[in-house]
Formats: structure tokens, C-alpha cells, sequence
């Protein structure tokens, strides 16, 4: 679910854009393999719906986000755009892709298989875009990117979970 508008009065057409995305899991109380897989990928962290470093860590399944964008478009040919994303787990104890975030946890000197996360918030991410239209064949976009570990992750690893930090630089060429 998507809802956005253009605000083409105000300067810079100013876009506002609001997205909820959920994806199925599978069940830890069910026998039967219960999930989505991802049949197309954009390709782009920015096109993702978990949010722009996380989508290197959590593809389209066992995930729900809460996206907030704001694009700023100064010229014709430019445009700025912040993001906001807010990722977590479908359903608590569900492996979130193909088992990311099963571990072996031992109490009482027997190893058990843990999957999934037992706090649903995954992780918030920032994102940071500037694109500009070279010519009729060629655009140009570069970001900077940060993502939180939620208490999701951080309770899955030992120690102080680190900001997942990225940028990059993506070229077009059209013919």
C-alpha cells in the first residue's frame, strides 16, 4: 500500500509518499513451509521495501516496513530525496530468509535451534538520494545511507550490534 502526492504548487515539487509493505512468513506452530519469496528484485536499495542497507540483510520475507519519503525536486533535471524506514518481523520466531537469524543457544548444556527473533523491530534505516538527469540518455544517482539495529537484532547477537552503513553510486545508460 502506497499513498503520496505532488504538491506541484510548491517550489521544488515537494512529494510526500507514505508505504506500508508486509510479506508472509512461515509459521513456527505449522508443518507445512509457509512464506514468499521475492520474485522480482528492483535492484536498487532505495527500491526495496526493507528500507536501504537492511534490504542487504532481509529480503521480502517474514518483513513488514513502514516507509516515509520526501522528494525535493529543484530543477527540472534534479531531485533530492530523504527516506525513512522502519522494518520488523512479520511474526516472532519465524526465520526471516531462508533461516537468517537461526542460532544454537545452550541452556543447561544442551544446544538448541533457535530460529528467528523474539522482539519484532529489526532496524531503522536513513536514506539519502541525489540524482540528476545528465542528458536524454544518462542519469546519475549517489546516496548515503545508515541503518539502526532494532531490539530485534540486537538481542540475536552478542554484544553491541553496529550501524550498518552504505552508499552508492548508480549510472544509467539508455539507448
Amino acid at each position: 500500500m502506497q499513498a503520496g502526492y505532488a504538491y506541484s504548487s510548491l517550489p521544488g515539487s515537494t512529494t510526500p509518499n507514505y508505504a506500508f509493505q508486509a510479506f508472509s512468513v512461515h509459521g513456527p506452530d505449522t508443518s507445512g513451509l509457509e512464506r514468499s519469496d521475492p520474485l522480482y528484485d528492483e535492484g536498487l536499495p532505495s527500491d526495496s521495501a526493507t528500507g536501504s542497507t537492511s534490504s542487504l540483510v532481509f529480503i521480502d520475507s517474514n518483513v513488514r516496513s513502514h516507509g516515509l519519503a520526501l522528494r525535493l525536486r529543484p530543477t527540472p533535471k534534479d531531485a533530492l530525496t530523504l527516506r525513512y524506514s522502519h522494518i520488523g518481523a512479520n511474526e516472532l520466531r519465524s526465520p526471516l530468509q531462508f533461516g537468517q537469524a537461526t542460532r544454537v543457544d545452550t541452556v543447561g548444556g544442551t544446544a538448541n535451534a533457535i530460529a528467528g527473533v523474539t522482539d519484532a523491530h529489526l532496524s531503522d534505516d536513513l536514506f539519502l538520494e541525489v540524482s540528476r538527469i545528465v542528458d536524454r540518455n544518462t542519469s546519475l544517482s549517489g546516496s548515503v545511507i545508515v541503518s539502526f539495529s532494532g531490539e530485534g537484532i540486537r538481542n540475536v547477537i552478542a554484544g553491541n550490534a553496529p550501524n550498518w552503513t552504505g552508499g552508492f553510486i548508480h549510472v544509467v545508460f539508455s539507448f
